[in-house]
């Protein structure tokens, strides 16, 4: 069963002559030019979701803190 999961993973990713027409085709889709400002507006995104993950986490690990800790009455 792990070699048949394994053997199709290995057959589903792209080989080199694949990446290489990938590659041409967002070179002649985008141009030279544009393919910078790309790649600046996919790690804002990237960076942007990552900020939003590590503050969720941080709110769920601050929300379990909070209930471990025992409420002060007034």
């Amino acid at each position: 069963m792990l070699l048949l999961n394994y053997n199709s993973l290995l057959l589903s990713m792209p080989g080199g002559t694949e990446w290489i027409l990938i590659i041409l085709a967002v070179l002649i889709l985008f141009g030279g030019r544009k393919i910078p400002e790309f790649m600046r507006g996919l790690g804002r995104g990237i960076r942007e979701f990552n900020d939003a993950k590590s503050n969720v986490q941080k709110e769920i690990e601050e929300g379990m803190n909070d209930k471990d800790k025992p409420k002060q009455q007034a």
